[in-house]
């Protein structure tokens, strides 16, 4: 590493990204801020998961029916938390709670945002140590400004997203966040504990040969769903295939080395699953404005994911997303035998 290379933080970033904007008052900048500080409080309890009580199941369910693991709770409370003292945000709603929660002090009541998140996606990879990760996007209010924000502020389509991200704890800890702009990684240094810029201006590659779904249940696929994966498995030296198949059962983890590498990643309905089993506004609205971001391509099959309405706070939704060619391809697979078996 060159020594003299300039360390910019995250704080750095979005203090220099604020000021292209004259206009800008540096609320939305406050936010990505204050995620990075409770990832970082919540990458802490990651890092010693094996020391201390927080393995493991919590004895409840979440909205979905789940069950809720002790480190899905503490990443949940302690979000809530930094969000609400922060006074830069409207509400928030997240994948464990049933109801968004509305922040009703005299300063949040005048914020212009409010958050969505997913405070730890692949939950079930814990006890094994796996990579887990947490999903945020931030909507600008649609409700009076001056008033509690509104369930109307968390029904937003995606393409009304001022910015979403992930913050992914594996090997190493790192945020992503898109905005309109570009798409930007963040590693965290331990050494100062602090996010640092360290992949600027991240694209997905066009094209990609690595497929990601959970293959074990092919059986409940459509005839289409079925019919790319024998594409995918197929030889053919031209196209660089067969494809190689990469799925950890956490959609940061796979969506990272999407956006990093290019492939795809698909959660299309099945016979269990009419609706797909992903959740719109908590994973599949950030993670497609992230990967449109960064030149890539997200659809539930029929449609733009962006361009979905959704009509209830736990909206369920399938997703093809990643490279180009591959969501194109993969879809018009799908929709050639519709039908799910």
């Amino acid at each position: 590493m060159n020594s003299r290379r300039k360390l910019i933080t995250l704080d750095e970033f979005t203090i220099q990204e604020t000021r292209k904007f004259p206009q800008a008052t540096g609320e939305l900048s406050a936010i990505l801020r204050d995620i990075g500080l409770a990832c970082k409080m919540i990458n802490k309890q990651v890092l010693k998961a094996g020391l201390v009580d927080i393995l493991g199941k919590h004895g409840a369910t979440n909205v979905q029916g789940e069950e809720q693991m002790k480190l899905d709770v503490y990443a949940n409370e302690t979000l809530i938390a930094v969000l609400q003292n922060s006074s830069e945000c409207a509400g928030i709603a997240s994948e464990e709670n049933d109801e968004f929660v509305c922040f009703e002090d005299e300063y949040s009541v005048h914020s212009k945002y409010v958050v969505l998140f997913d405070p730890l996606d692949g939950s079930s990879n814990i006890d094994v140590n796996a990579p887990i990760g947490t999903i945020f996007s931030i909507y600008r209010r649609v409700s009076e400004l001056g008033k509690p924000c509104t369930a109307e502020d968390f029904l937003q389509e995606g393409n009304k997203l001022m910015a979403a991200g992930y913050v992914i704890y594996g090997s190493s800890t790192m945020m992503v966040y898109a905005t309109k702009l570009s798409v930007n990684g963040f590693t965290l240094e331990p050494s100062i504990g602090e996010f640092c810029l360290s992949h600027p201006d991240m694209k997905c590659p066009e094209k990609g040969k690595i497929y990601s779904i959970n293959q074990g249940n092919t059986s409940k696929y459509s005839e289409g769903m079925k019919s790319f994966l024998d594409y995918c498995m197929e030889s053919n030296k031209e196209e660089g295939r067969p494809y190689s198949h990469r799925y950890i059962g956490s959609m940061v983890a796979d969506m990272h080395r999407t956006l990093i590498k290019g492939g795809i990643f698909m959660y299309p309905a099945d016979k269990s699953n009419a609706k797909g089993k992903l959740r719109l506004q908590y994973e599949c609205n950030p993670m497609a404005f992230l990967i449109e971001a960064a030149g890539g391509e997200a659809s539930d099959g029929t449609q733009r994911i962006l361009d979905v309405q959704p009509a209830e706070l736990h909206e369920r939704c399938p997703i093809y997303i990643g490279s180009k060619n591959l969501v194109n391809k993969a879809v018009a697979f799908a929709n050639e035998a519709a039908t799910v078996a």
